[in-house]
This record gives C-alpha cells, sequence and structure tokens, in this order.
C-alpha cells in the first residue's frame, strides 16, 4: 500500500487488528464496560482477510476494493486508493482492479472463481464453521495461531 510504499512504514492487518482488540480489552476493564468498536481496514480484499479480521477481533470490515471489483459498481472495476492526494506527497492514484462479477456475486455467490474474490459472506460462514463457531461474536474470540510464512 502507498504507506508502505511511499514511507516505509507498515504493520500487518491482522497484527494490528489483534493489537487493537486487545487494547479494547484492556479499555473495557478500565473504562467500566466502554466498549470501542474495531474496524479492520487495509490490505483487506478477498475473503481469507474478512475472515482473518474478524477472528483477530474486528467488529467491522472495509472492503472497498473487494465491493469496486462490482461489474455493477460505479466505477466499474476502478478504485481510488485509500490514501488521499497530496500535491507534495504523490498518492492516490485511481486503480483498475477488474471486475469479476456481480455484487451479488462478489457478497453472495455464486463464485466462479476460486480467488476469494466472491461470496465473501459464504466464505466466512465457511471460514467459521470450519473452526467450529456458528456465531460471529465468539469467532472474534478464537484463539489465533501464527505460523510462519512458506
Amino acid at each position: 500500500h502507498t504507506t508502505r510504499g511511499v514511507l516505509g512504514v507498515a504493520v500487518p492487518m491482522a497484527t494490528a487488528v489483534a493489537d487493537v482488540a486487545e487494547a479494547r480489552r484492556d479499555y473495557l476493564d478500565e473504562s467500566g464496560g466502554r466498549y470501542v468498536h474495531v474496524v479492520a481496514d487495509g490490505s483487506v480484499g478477498r475473503s481469507g482477510d474478512i475472515a482473518k479480521a474478524v477472528a483477530c477481533g474486528a467488529d467491522a470490515v472495509m472492503i472497498g476494493s473487494a465491493l469496486a471489483r462490482a461489474s455493477d459498481a460505479p466505477g466499474a472495476g476502478h478504485h481510488w486508493g485509500s490514501e488521499a492526494h497530496h500535491p507534495e506527497l504523490p498518492r492516490g492514484r485511481r486503480m483498475n482492479l477488474g471486475a469479476v462479477g456481480t455484487l451479488e456475486e462478489i457478497l453472495l455467490g455464486p463464485s466462479h472463481v476460486s480467488d476469494g474474490s466472491m461470496n465473501l459472506f459464504g466464505a466466512l460462514r465457511r471460514a467459521m464453521a470450519t473452526t467450529g463457531y456458528s456465531e460471529l461474536k465468539k469467532f472474534q474470540q478464537v484463539e489465533v495461531t501464527v505460523s510462519p510464512a512458506h
């Protein structure tokens, strides 16, 4: 993403969400029960990213890039990056993500590809079922194991 590419600063999405969710738990105790919602944003474009974000504690996930890939979206596969335009630090360009299907197919299926870009809701339900969860709130508390990248 631009922050990583231009500034050399980045934190992987799962790590960032997990750290914020942990801070939220501490704040919940310290504030006497005041709940703060965690919204995952950045590097979320496929169903696996959504499942990871929720499993790490996110209450909501920003999926603008995924939705922009709908053939019936206003941009028809084009998306402005999440970076704000600034005249002295070039960023914020229109990207062609390519249209992969209708909005309904992207959210609800059926999927005709296996890359995680379609049937986002079904994939989240499948990830929950695979790990033994049927409730989203319980899935947010799943024990996450980190394994080395291959």
